[in-house]
């Protein structure tokens, strides 16, 4: 009886493993994933910078957007933040706005930060990576470049140097 009763226990589980491992293999190669491309529209989202105003991507239209996806433990993302914010007013003026997504880290964590390299353009917390995973973002630091009309004209990864940083935003204005 007791053998009985294993065999259907053990049964009852690898039945539960295979229907894993299917649903699994079903949603890595069956399921359509709508990654961000370049020529596809930006994903609007809602998120709330460090001094609690609130930053809409749609309400960016009409201006050049450099959407940069950073953390502070990422040091190529240290690299590049001081010339982000070294050519952030000089573009800014030109319709440019430079938008830094903190990748769910503590608000304490991104204002120390944020407070060390002096940085001035917007920087917001997706505190639940809600709008890093829309995105599909991989690697860190990654830049999405968006035109006026909202349109992602391209994606960067990796780190850029200053004069990467002021092409990419030359590039996107209006």
């Amino acid at each position: 009886m007791k053998k009985q009763q294993r065999l259907v226990m053990r049964t009852a589980i690898l039945l539960v493993l295979l229907a894993a491992i299917g649903y699994t293999i079903y949603t890595n190669f069956f399921t359509e994933k709508t990654a961000v491309a370049v020529g596809s529209t930006a994903p609007d989202f809602v998120l709330t910078d460090l001094k609690g105003h609130e930053h809409r991507l749609s309400d960016y239209r009409g201006k050049g957007v450099f959407l940069n996806f950073w953390g502070t433990w990422c040091k190529p993302c240290e690299r590049e933040m001081p010339y982000m914010n070294e050519l952030y007013p000089i573009y800014k003026k030109q319709g440019v706005e430079i938008l830094a997504v903190n990748v769910g880290e503590p608000k304490l964590s991104v204002e120390r930060f944020a407070e060390r390299f002096g940085l001035t353009f917007p920087i917001v917390i997706d505190r639940q990576d809600q709008v890093l995973n829309a995105y599909n973002v991989g690697p860190l630091p990654t830049t999405f470049l968006i035109d006026k009309n909202g349109e992602v004209k391209q994606i960067i990864t990796g780190t850029m140097t200053k004069e990467d940083i002021e092409r990419h935003l030359e590039s996107i204005k209006p």
